[in-house]
């Protein structure tokens, strides 16, 4: 796959997932419940506005950085969006792998729609990133 393919399918999830969060942040509700572990039937945590337009931002951060390493090279600020985009390969990995109890491929912590939207969808999303932004990462 081309890296600005890559990029632009990259930019566009983190765009729409920043967005998400931004949703939340306002009061939306739509996907909320699903989108945060459950442990012993109560939520894991319980993310406030702030916290959740901080996610947010870093997710925007992260699109930029990958816009950047792939349709900015020749600036002054390439060996930040270089450095940055492998900061973004690292972290989208690290989530796909998860936390050995929560979330990620290796959690211990199933039965829960979190739990099998994580196996089905995050996870697998998060590792799709991770890859893709690789390819950009990699690439020209």
């Amino acid at each position: 796959m081309p890296s600005h393919v890559a990029a632009l399918l990259v930019i566009a999830v983190l765009i729409l997932l920043s967005a998400l969060h931004v949703f939340w942040a306002l009061g939306g509700r739509w996907g909320l419940a699903a989108a945060i572990p459950v442990i012993d039937g109560r939520p894991s945590f319980q993310p406030g506005p702030l916290g959740t337009l901080a996610v947010a931002a870093l997710l925007l951060l992260a699109a930029g950085l990958i816009a950047g390493r792939r349709f900015a090279q020749g600036s002054s600020w390439a060996l930040v969006f270089s450095v940055g985009s492998w900061g973004v390969v690292a972290a989208f990995l690290l989530r796909a792998v998860g936390d050995f109890r929560v979330v990620g491929f290796f959690k211990q912590v199933r039965g829960t729609r979190f739990a099998e939207l994580d196996g089905m969808l995050f996870s697998p999303l998060c590792a799709a990133i991770a890859g893709l932004a690789l390819v950009v990462v990699l690439g020209p």
